[in-house]
């Protein structure tokens, strides 16, 4: 399904939304690289995508997205003022920060350690699905092409995955840098991972 990057068809959105909603799996195009997710309401979405890239969900390091900051502190602990803040600073954007999970994530994507990675990312496909589907996207990278090489063409992509998730979104070239993961359960916040975002 194309999908134009700066102008979502309503129309398109309203039809993924009820896809994600019976428990579809889609591949999504994000502010860094092309994504792979479910509604995180349907733990067996959740578990297909984990077969899909061959990885446990119990030791996987799985985020969601979230369309904004009030959205994501129902997801995590009380946010103090300055954390907020810091937040505030770069999101929407390439980042994933590790938050303490509320008892509102669903069991099988909490760590061992009760954190949560989460997005806000600045595309407008992808907040345009998240307004309209009320809930976040479980969200993971795509499996790396047979050259070990970021996919970053939504007509490969379909050629690869077509028959393992519901739909393939084209929303453009993807990017191929990830989103820098910075924990934000340690002060002052610590970069896990070097990537799309900058932290200044």
């Amino acid at each position: 399904m194309s999908i134009h990057p700066n102008n979502p068809d309503e129309r398109k959105i309203k039809q993924l939304v009820a896809l994600l909603k019976k428990g579809g799996v889609i591949i999504y195009p994000t502010d860094t690289v092309y994504g792979m997710g479910c509604d995180i309401a349907h733990p067996e979405a959740i578990e297909r995508i984990c077969k899909i890239k061959q990885i446990n969900p119990q030791k996987a390091q799985l985020s969601f997205l979230c369309s904004d900051l009030s959205h994501l502190s129902e997801y995590t602990k009380a946010i103090d003022t300055p954390l907020y803040r810091f937040l505030k600073l770069y999101l929407p954007g390439p980042f994933t920060f590790i938050l303490e999970a509320s008892k509102k994530v669903p069991k099988l994507l909490r760590t061992k350690k009760d954190t949560v990675g989460i997005r806000v990312p600045d595309n407008k496909i992808c907040r345009a699905i998240l307004t309209e589907l009320g809930n976040p996207i479980l969200s993971t990278s795509l499996p790396f092409n047979a050259e070990g090489e970021i996919l970053t063409d939504a007509e490969e992509i379909n050629e690869l995955f077509e028959n393992l998730v519901d739909m393939v979104v084209d929303g453009g070239a993807g990017g191929v840098i990830p989103s820098t993961i910075v924990d934000c359960t340690v002060s002052p916040p610590e970069i896990i991972r070097e990537g799309a975002g900058e932290i200044v």
